[in-house]
């Protein structure tokens, strides 16, 4: 998890720890892993989380994993290009930021490395850029749809 995300009013932000909390119970399957990461190596840039991440764990392959709303403003973030040219990229469809994702200025630049649906298996060894595009089933879930309406964390 961020402690927060340059390019949005954190504000409002619930505290990291309730935050991480919400996604572990969000989180049931004991492959996933949530981490505060950024927090201890003082970034919210995801750039040099992957940076830290590569240096650290030399050998590991990861896949970075954003939904189509982050997809459409990627050329926004720190250092886009070489996050694509660090990591593969899958993207999960959310709609209705489908179009919008997949017109913008970075899916665009990155075309000619996306790789067909049906090969998002391949992403952990493809050599980036590489990048898939996932518009299987999907759960509309988000941080904003996780709070009761009253702002605090649903639990199970």
């Amino acid at each position: 998890l961020t402690p927060g995300n340059p390019l949005k009013d954190t504000g409002r932000l619930h505290g990291l720890s309730e935050r991480a909390q919400a996604a572990r119970e969000v989180a049931e399957d004991p492959r996933i892993d949530i981490s505060c990461l950024e927090a201890v190596i003082g970034t919210r840039y995801t750039v040099d989380t992957i940076i830290h991440l590569r240096r650290r764990v030399s050998g590991v392959r990861f896949v970075w994993i954003m939904g189509a709303d982050n997809l459409a403003q990627f050329h926004r973030w720190k250092d886009w290009r070489r996050i694509a040219a660090e990591v593969p990229i899958a993207v999960i469809d959310r709609p209705p930021q489908s179009f919008r994702a997949l017109a913008a200025p970075a899916a665009q630049a990155l075309s000619r490395y996306r790789l067909p649906e049906n090969q998002a298996g391949r992403l952990t060894d493809a050599q980036p850029p590489a990048w898939v595009f996932l518009s299987g089933l999907k759960l509309n879930l988000s941080s904003t749809g996780l709070r009761n309406p009253d702002g605090s964390w649903r639990t199970k």
